[in-house]
């Protein structure tokens, strides 16, 4: 694959214009868009229980769709105050959302997308995240606060050959709302505790009667649920704010062009973990957790996390910036809606966190700015027939990832990190780790390209057969150069004639450079069936082979003890996917309720895992391949809308994710960190033997919980407040979910307990798009954490992200 970009941006949609009045001039009327859904999780009053979604690009019923699948209206999403992703895993039991800070994002689906608690540039999401149909490459890019979205549907199971990225474990489909040619506007402002504002607008209206065009702003404040000590501030606070742009040109019913802008910046003070736990490993006792703070003098604010006291002595940034332009291109033929979506966006990171995440001076320096590129490119064909119905694509997609890498060692670290020796001259006694310094240089280039299409037969009436087809091609070319350097700036490399204290400094932080590759072409396949028993009942049985692109480790690779990378675990192998899914979807009394069930099974050979080089001393974490891991389960979403003054949803997910086949997996902390022998020493025994792997075939995946629920209801009655007639409404969201894993080698320290979370809201609305509430969130101040993890150095200690407290505050909104 060549350097030059892939795609020649705006050759597809320039094309399009050229053709569009032949086009329009030969095309059908086409029928007036449909209306976006005004419902959610839980369907509002006065829907009837209809719901439209474009998964497969055409507008249609949810209920018809044979696809496993959330939606969630812009309506719901407001009212609930989720207004991120990571907030609306709460009302979708299957999707999961793991953030240590924007750049450490994971967003799974039922288990599976990416490895959780690593960051690997060279990598693939297994989760496609669009808005407005351009991919997002990051998932980093969609921790940002929802910018004035009219919708979101969440696609579970492989979805390759209907979207034009290939995505594995499922897809976010975001959809924003629209310019229009009558002028609207809404506006909401939002106060509460811990000092947060937050104020979100949009305009909209006609510049002429082809011309129309939307404006939208969202600022998001809040102060940090974290004290931390070291610096006399709150930490994990927010600062964010954001805007688009839209210009949409209709030169005639069939012809439409949308061009669009947005741009978003998150800055808080962020992002810290506090003190969870300790754990006995199998290190020396001397170089446990207790006994190296007892050496250092060291004493942690508080052995109780949900104080919320941390001293992190390391400035703390999350400077995240985000933005792009699209254009969109949709033409109704003769033959079907033409569409074509041209997209850049970029992505530039720049942090500082506290590696150690305590208050020593072991890891004072440790950050990673980063900035991403990409371009992509999608045209396709969306056919409706009496009989047949079709989708026909093709996707190119360019990304550029520059990264520059810095770790300095802090006075305290020779005496955390090593040995303790009698020698004088030795680097425990010496201190030469102090100011040791890793420089890390690391470029990504990333091409892929496919063609991709579904079909429907139209059998009978009742019975559709609808095949797909996808032909794939990626091709990733990565660098990695990390440079050391001593307190007094001299190269530090491996050599023949390496003091002891040159051993002990490439012990932590070793010098590394390598280059590494990945291309392949794969064909991807899938067969739907769906049974229209009645009008509000319909069945559905899929079967998916398809895959997850391979790639390349740009974290740094284990290598010999000449210091030389080990190359064969430079490029990772491509997942292979095997999945079957059966459903049914129903409404009855008059459609009144609305009952979806669907079961599925994930077979994944070569799943792409985070390890670590544990029997390495300078421990590098990577990805590497598993044998076999298996996902199934069952879904199920629950509404009931007995009248229009009282709506109530009910969704809930068991998933039972498991490796199958992991024979050579990192060892948990409580089986790491002692010396080498032929028999391993029980988990926990302080200066014990330690295996170099470990067998965790049978185990759960990390960051799945058995059994998730979200649940809620709403109810309203007449009212008129100073004259104005409307309804007092008052409603409660809840979600639970049971034990997860949380390190990738399940271990006894880092399993989070399960919890359940409870929303209410009660307010009052007008006819007329007026609405004022008072809300409180984690209303009964649950303790929970959002991740657990092993703390560098192996010495037992767990540290953890702490889940909000209670939040409470008001919002005003309106609309006209």
């Amino acid at each position: 694959m060549p350097n030059s970009k892939l795609l020649l941006i705006g050759v597809a949609p320039l094309a399009l214009v050229a053709a569009a009045p032949a086009m329009a001039a030969s095309a059908d009327a086409a029928p007036q868009a449909a209306t976006a859904a005004t419902t959610s999780a839980a369907a509002d009053e006065g829907d009837g229980g209809i719901i439209l979604v474009t998964a497969r690009h055409r507008a249609e019923t949810s209920q018809a769709v044979p696809i496993s699948l959330s939606v969630l209206s812009g309506e719901h999403i407001d009212r609930t105050g989720s207004f991120n992703i990571g907030r609306i895993q709460q009302l979708t039991p299957t999707l999961q959302f793991y953030s240590q800070n924007p750049r450490n994002t994971s967003l799974n689906i039922r288990g599976l997308g990416s490895p959780l608690g690593l960051t690997n540039d060279g990598i693939e999401q297994g989760v496609g995240i669009y808005v407005d149909d351009v991919y997002y490459a990051r998932v980093a890019s969609a921790t940002f606060d929802f910018l004035d979205v009219d919708r979101v549907e969440v696609l579970r199971g492989p979805q390759g050959t209907l979207y034009g990225k290939n995505t594995t474990a499922g897809a976010v489909d975001i959809t924003t709302r629209a310019p229009t040619f009558d002028f609207s506007a809404r506006a909401e402002a939002s106060v509460g505790n811990y000092g947060f504002n937050q104020f979100k607008g949009a305009v909209s209206g006609p510049l002429s009667d082809k011309v129309a065009v939307r404006f939208a702003l969202s600022s998001t404040n809040r102060n940090g649920t974290v004290y931390n000590q070291a610096t006399g501030h709150s930490i994990n606070g927010q600062n964010n704010i954001g805007g688009r742009a839209q210009v949409l040109w209709k030169p005639s019913d069939s012809v439409k062009f949308t061009l669009s802008g947005d741009w978003s910046r998150q800055n808080p003070e962020c992002c810290g973990l506090v003190y969870a736990r300790v754990g006995t490993t199998q290190r020396a006792a001397n170089r446990q957790y207790a006994q190296l703070a007892s050496t250092l003098g060291y004493t942690v604010p508080s052995t109780n996390p949900f104080d919320r006291i941390a001293d992190l002595d390391t400035p703390l940034r999350a400077l995240n910036e985000s933005g792009g332009l699209s254009l969109k291109a949709e033409i109704d033929t003769g033959l079907g809606k033409v569409t074509s979506i041209t997209g850049w966006r970029f992505w530039h990171w720049d942090p500082s966190s506290d590696r150690d995440y305590l208050g020593l001076p072991i890891t004072t320096v440790s950050q990673n700015p980063s900035q991403q590129h990409q371009y992509s490119e999608e045209v396709r064909l969306a056919h409706e027939g009496k009989r047949i119905d079709f989708t026909v694509g093709a996707f190119g997609f360019y990304q550029q990832v520059r990264t520059q890498g810095l770790q300095v060692q802090g006075s305290a670290a020779s005496k955390w990190l090593l040995k303790p020796t009698t020698s004088a001259s030795a680097c425990y006694n010496t201190n030469c780790l102090d100011g040791l310094t890793s420089t890390n240089n690391i470029a990504l280039d990333n091409a892929s390209a496919a063609l991709y299409g579904q079909l429907t037969w139209k059998v009978t009436d009742k019975l559709s057969i609808q095949p797909g087809l996808r032909l794939n091609y990626d091709w990733k070319s990565g660098h990695y150069n990390s440079t050391v350097t001593n307190a007094a700036g001299n190269s530090v490399q491996f050599s023949a004639n390496n003091t002891a204290a040159e051993l002990d400094q490439l012990s932590q932080l070793a010098p590394e450079q390598f280059d590494a590759r990945y291309s392949a072409w794969n064909f991807s396949y899938d067969v739907t069936a769906s049974y229209a028993v009645t009008r509000d009942i319909h069945t559905y049985g899929s079967y998916a082979h398809t895959f997850k692109s391979g790639g390349v480790n740009l974290n740094g690779v284990p290598a010999d003890s000449s210091g030389a990378p080990l190359l064969q675990y430079a490029t990772v192998l491509p997942e292979a996917v095997d999945h079957f899914e059966a459903g049914v979807k129903t409404q009855f009394l008059g459609r009144r309720v609305t009952f979806n069930l669907d079961a599925y099974r994930t077979e994944i050979h070569n799943y792409q895992a985070s390890v670590n080089n544990g029997q390495q001393s300078a421990l590098r974490g990577y990805v590497a391949n598993a044998g076999l891991v298996r996902v199934q389960g069952f879904e199920w979403d629950l509404s009931v809308r007995p009248s229009s003054r009282i709506n109530a949803y009910f969704n809930g997910a068991y998933n039972d994710a498991k490796y199958v086949r992991f024979t050579n997996a990192p060892c948990p902390p409580e089986l790491s960190g002692g010396s080498s022998g032929a028999t391993a020493s029980p988990a926990g025994t302080a200066g014990g033997v330690s295996p170099t792997s470990c067998d965790i075939s049978g185990q759960r995946l990390p960051g799945v919980s058995k059994l998730t629920l979200s649940y809620g209801a709403e109810g309203n009655l007449p009212a008129s407040v100073f004259g104005k007639s409307g309804e007092v409404y008052a409603g409660v969201d809840g979600s639970y979910r049971s034990a997860f894993s949380s390190n990738p080698s399940p271990s006894a320290y880092t399993w989070v307990d399960g919890y359940t979370l409870t929303n209410f809201r009660i307010g009052f609305r007008t006819d007329h798009g007026f609405d004022i509430y008072g809300w409180v969130r984690n209303a009964f101040g649950t303790n929970y954490f959002e991740q657990l993890s092993v703390a560098s150095g192996n010495t037992g200690l767990i540290v953890g992200q702490l889940g909000d407290p209670r939040t409470y505050g008001a919002t005003v909104r309106a609309s006209f």
